[in-house]
């Protein structure tokens, strides 16, 4: 599967959030200390960066309204059933890479 360079571990400590861009859309790189995890970045709900919110383990917290987003699952917190595109994320060398098409 094709794959986007994000940046490196040094540019993602733990903890951190980064915004790529593929094409048209926001992708958001979590990296909790845990794992890296990236999903769609901007929140369905108006239109907010995920990237300008804040990270807590692995639930990220949109800027504009506080909804929460599960990094690992993709699941909003508001119970409407909303869940983010995810996409797979790997380490080469150092340099983290995103996938470019979601998961299935």
């Amino acid at each position: 599967m094709p794959s986007l360079l994000a940046g490196t571990l040094e540019d993602l400590p733990p903890g951190r959030m980064m915004e790529i861009a593929l094409e048209d859309s926001r992708i958001l790189v979590c990296n909790t200390g845990g794992g890296l995890y990236a999903m769609d970045g901007t929140c369905p709900h108006r239109g907010a960066p995920l990237a300008a919110g804040a990270l807590h383990g692995h639930i990220v917290v949109c800027p504009f309204h506080g909804w929460e987003f599960d990094c690992v699952t993709g699941v909003c917190d508001t119970g409407a059933g909303i869940v983010q595109r995810r996409y797979g994320v790997r380490l080469e060398g150092g340099e983290i890479l995103v996938d470019t098409e979601p998961r299935a």
